[in-house]
């Protein structure tokens, strides 16, 4: 049996150098840079309306969702440890930046994604990426599912156009608030929302190349706009997003202040770097590469104190827009990159066409991604599995289809 020595262990070049640099080393030409160009414009389209809908039902305002996507999403490539992840707000991170909402209020959540994201750089320098592939799988497949749940639940009131004068948090609390305002349904926010759904459901079984939920969500504002619906808008409810990027200012580093946000902090950790090198590795069973995950830590603690220093929330690797971008030819992280570029250039120039965009749409969108969220034939397999046996399953949400 060969040993290992230590002149043969990797050295912290090997481990921490960035796919990018890799990737301009092998000779990057005119030819890589086209196909990186509609990759990253791919994933634009796709990350555009996801953006604002996450960023929303995690307590945000739209134009935090797509700050979280530039800024983030551009360090995540420029630094990171896989050819192909995108970074961005993830679905998953939902409840939690809710509830760190409700709690400590935004500026809370903000603190807390800058020292998650010192954290998860201090987790990559350490090597201890290599250990979050112990986490048992049935464990992801609950938390994902349930998580879905709950986005849904979230969703209910704008899915229905419903009025609550306060719309309880926790689940349990919150499905009879919803039921006892059920007069206060909204028929064009319910016509809006259905229709949101089938476009997406349709463009996806007949054009599954269409960017289906940008078409369905501009459909939905273009039909508000015209019609008048009276319905919640972006612009009623948020007035709009701005056309630039904010200044990048610190956040509040008081001692108190970190203690008190300093466990949701290491939640987003914990669920940033599970999904990350995930997403990662679902990259890798779809080119045949191999990441380097604690590279793609760092990379990734670096995109959180980006996102927060420019007002954003959690950024992770997202597993539906990584695969879109394997799928739509990426050749590396220069796609990734350029999609940040694209979607700054989407918020300069079609920042005053957002207000239009309605509530029900977009609750729409996330009424699909929780339900492709949910791992229904890995949940099938671990309840035919006895206790005693051990699956493996390629999760569904490899599919770009699959945007979470």
């Amino acid at each position: 049996m060969k040993v290992q020595t230590m002149s043969e262990a990797p050295s912290f070049a090997e481990l921490f150098t960035p796919k990018l640099v890799t990737v301009l080393r092998e000779g990057y030409q005119l030819r890589q840079l086209r196909a990186d160009a509609i990759a990253g414009l791919t994933v634009a389209i796709v990350a555009l309306p996801l953006s604002m809908a996450i960023a929303i039902a995690s307590g945000a305002t739209p134009a935090q969702g797509l700050y979280t996507a530039i800024v983030g999403g551009f360090l995540v490539s420029m630094l990171g440890g896989s050819r192909f992840q995108i970074g961005g707000p993830a679905g998953a991170f939902i409840v939690l930046v809710a509830s760190t909402v409700a709690l400590h209020g935004m500026d809370g959540v903000i603190l807390a994604t800058f020292i998650s994201g010192l954290m998860l750089t201090a987790v990559g320098l350490l090597r201890l990426g290599t250990f979050i592939k112990f986490i048992p799988f049935p464990v992801t497949v609950g938390f994902t599912a349930g998580i879905a749940v709950i986005i849904f639940a979230s969703q209910v009131k704008e899915l229905f156009g419903l009025t609550l004068d306060h719309e309880p948090g926790e689940l349990l609390e919150k499905i009879p608030a919803l039921w006892n305002a059920r007069e206060s349904l909204t028929p064009a926010a319910l016509a809006v929302s259905i229709a949101t759904v089938g476009i997406i459901l349709g463009l996806r079984r007949f054009r599954p190349h269409w960017p289906g939920m940008l078409i369905a969500v501009g459909l939905a504002a273009l039909a508000t706009a015209l019609q008048q619906l009276p319905v919640a808008t972006i612009g009623t409810q948020f007035g709009g997003i701005p056309s630039s990027l904010p200044a990048p200012v610190i956040p509040d580093l008081s001692v108190e202040k970190i203690m008190a946000v300093l466990p949701a902090a290491i939640s987003f950790t914990l669920l940033g770097a599970i999904e990350s090198l995930l997403s990662a590795v679902v990259a890798d069973g779809m080119t045949g590469r191999r990441h380097r995950s604690n590279c793609e830590l760092v990379a990734q603690g670096a995109a959180n104190v980006g996102a927060a220093l420019f007002g954003g929330f959690c950024v992770t690797g997202t597993i539906a827009r990584t695969a879109t971008n394997v799928r739509a030819g990426a050749h590396g992280p220069v796609a990734g990159m350029l999609h940040a570029i694209f979607l700054l250039l989407f918020m300069l120039v079609a920042a005053p066409l957002a207000a239009y965009i309605p509530l029900a749409a977009l609750a729409g969108v996330l009424a699909v991604v929780a339900w492709n969220m949910i791992e229904k034939p890995a949940i099938e397999i671990l309840l035919r599995s006895g206790w005693g046996r051990r699956r493996f399953w390629v999760p569904r949400s490899s599919s770009p289809s699959s945007a979470t």
